[in-house]
C-alpha cells in the first residue's frame, strides 16, 4: 500500500507531494508510523545541494512516531513503542565512535546511500535524504535510528528531540559549556536558536542577547529566555559590547552558517571567550583573520556537529528539563502544517520569510 511523502526529485527542484512504495521491515530495520516533523533548515541546505546527498530523495530528518512493524534482530522497540527519529546514528566502531565522539561518526551518513522506498507512480528508485525520510505518513528505517521516545511527552512534541533541541542543547552545554552567571549571545532565533536560549537560561546564564534579522521574532526570543534582543547590523558587536559593560559575552552560538554572521559572532565575544558555530554554510561562505587579531583576543571558534551531542545520552536529559518546565517544545513551533503545507513551507524558508514549522500527520 502506497502513502504519502514529499520528494526531492532533484537539487533546487520543488518538493513534489506524492505516493511511495515502501518496503516491509527486513532484518534490524523498523516500520514506523510518523505523528509528526519538523521542517529544518538541514533539510532545505539538502534540497539546495549545501548538503550533497544522492538524490531523488524524500526529506525530512526530525521526527516522532509509533512503531508499525519491527523486522528479525529488533529487540529494542515494538510494535505500539513511540519512538524519536535518530537521523545520524552511530556505528560504534570507526575512530570517532572510539574516542566517544559519536556524533562525527565516519558512518553515520551511509544508510541515505540506500533506496529507501519507490514512488508509486513509475517506480523510481527514492533515497532517505537524511537517513530517516520523515516527510512522509510511514517510513522505514534501521533500528539504530529509533530510539524509545521519553515518558510523558506528546510525540507531537518529541519529534523537535530529534534535531533542533538536540543541536541547540548540546552547542550551549556541550560544545560552548555555558557556565553560571556566563553570558551568552545567540545568532538566530530559528528552532535552532530558540533552543539554544532555552538551554543558556537552564545553564544560568546571567545575560542571553538573541540576534536576528527579524523584528517580529523578539517576543519568540524573549519568551524562550532572552533577555536582550537585536536586530542584526554592522554595529552588533558594539551593541552587545554596550550590553556586557564593553567586554563582550563570554559565549556566542551561531546558529545561522554565514561567513558574515560568523564573523559577528567571533567579535562578539570578550577576549578570551568562545565561539561556536552550529549553522550549516555552504562552501562560498568565507571567514577571514588576520594572525594578529587570532593572538590578541585569545579567542575559540569551533564548529559543533548535531550539538556534540550523544542522542542515547541526552534525551533522557532533556526529557527530564521537559517534565519539569524548564524546556518548552511548543515554544520552538510557529506553524503546524499538514504533509501538504511541506512545498510552501519550503519556499517561505527560500524567500526568508518561513519561521519554524511542524508537520503533523
Amino acid at each position: 500500500m502506497a502513502v504519502r511523502a514529499a520528494v526531492l526529485p532533484a537539487v533546487d527542484a520543488p518538493l513534489e507531494i506524492t505516493g511511495i512504495e515502501l518496503p516491509e521491515p527486513g532484518p534490524g530495520r523498523v516500520r514506523i508510523r510518523l505523528a509528526a516533523a519538523g521542517v529544518c533548515h538541514s533539510d532545505l541546505s539538502l534540497s539546495n545541494g549545501t548538503m550533497r546527498l544522492p538524490v531523488p530523495a524524500v526529506l525530512g530528518h526530525e521526527g516522532a512516531g509509533t512503531v508499525v512493524a519491527v523486522g528479525d534482530g529488533v529487540s529494542h522497540v515494538a510494535p505500539g513503542d513511540g519512538v524519536v527519529l535518530n537521523w545520524a546514528p552511530s556505528c560504534g566502531t570507526c575512530p570517532a565512535c572510539a574516542r566517544g565522539e559519536v556524533w562525527l561518526c565516519g558512518g553515520a551518513l551511509d544508510g541515505a546511500a540506500a533506496v529507501h522506498a519507490r514512488r508509486a507512480d513509475d517506480g523510481t528508485d527514492l533515497h532517505p535524504g537524511l537517513n530517516v525520510a520523515a516527510f512522509a505518513e510511514e517510513t522505514v528505517v534501521p533500528a539504530s535510528c529509533a530510539l524509545p521516545a521519553p515518558d510523558g511527552i506528546p510525540l507531537t512534541d518529541a519529534a523537535l528531540l530529534g534535531c533542533a533541541v538536540l543541536t541547540g542543547y548540546g552547542a550551549v552545554h556541550h560544545s560552548a559549556r555555558v557556565q553560571h552567571g556566563e553570558t551568552v549571545a545567540v545568532f538566530g532565533v530559528g528552532g535552532v536558536g530558540l533552543a539554544a536560549l532555552q538551554s543558556a537560561r537552564i545553564a544560568g546564564a546571567s545575560k542571553i542577547v538573541a540576534v536576528d534579522v527579524s523584528p517580529e521574532k523578539e517576543e519568540l526570543a524573549l519568551a524562550a529566555g532572552a533577555t536582550d534582543y537585536l536586530i542584526a547590523s554592522d554595529t552588533t558587536p558594539r551593541e552587545i559590547r554596550a550590553l556586557t559593560d564593553r567586554q563582550g559575552v563570554d559565549v556566542a552560538v551561531e546558529c545561522v552558517g554565514r561567513g558574515v554572521t560568523i564573523r559577528t559572532a567571533w567579535e562578539s565575544t570578550r577576549r578570551g571567550g568562545r565561539t561556536t558555530v552550529v549553522g550549516i554554510g555552504g562552501k562560498d561562505q568565507q571567514v577571514t583573520f588576520n594572525a594578529l587579531e587570532i593572538f590578541h583576543w585569545g579567542r575559540t571558534l569551533s564548529g559543533c556537529v548535531y550539538g556534540n551531542s550523544d542522542p542515547a545520552r541526552d534525551l533522557p536529559v532533556l526529557a527530564e528539563h521537559i517534565r519539569a518546565g524548564r524546556l518548552d517544545l511548543g515554544a520552538l513551533v510557529t506553524e503546524r502544517i499538514a504533509l501538504d503545507g511541506i512545498p510552501a513551507a519550503f519556499e517561505n524558508m527560500l524567500a526568508g520569510k518561513g519561521g519554524r514549522a511542524l508537520v503533523v500527520f
